[in-house]
């Protein structure tokens, strides 16, 4: 199988990326809404801070599980890829 950039299966690099850029933005929206719960900066930091790992751990491990399996992603036929023009590189 061809591969067509922006398609496809990732790899343990770009998964390890997605998983921290999106821990950062559900870590800050954890503590802003602990901290409006609580009333306390520092509980929400603390709880923020306990989930930031877990989650990140947990988001990781479902990430490579789904670059393991195809379904929903579709084969691309040599004649196919022969019709899409290259990407350039910036």
């Amino acid at each position: 199988m061809t591969h067509i950039p922006g398609t496809g299966h990732s790899n343990n690099a770009r998964s390890l990326v997605k998983t921290v850029t999106w821990r950062t933005i559900g870590t800050m929206d954890t503590i802003i809404i602990s901290y409006f719960i609580t009333g306390s900066i520092a509980m929400g930091a603390a709880i923020g801070g306990t989930e930031l790992f877990t989650k990140m751990f947990l988001y990781f491990l479902h990430e490579r599980g789904w670059s393991k399996i195809d379904w929903g992603l579709e084969d691309v036929s040599s004649i196919e890829t022969a019709a899409i023009p290259a990407i350039p590189s910036p």
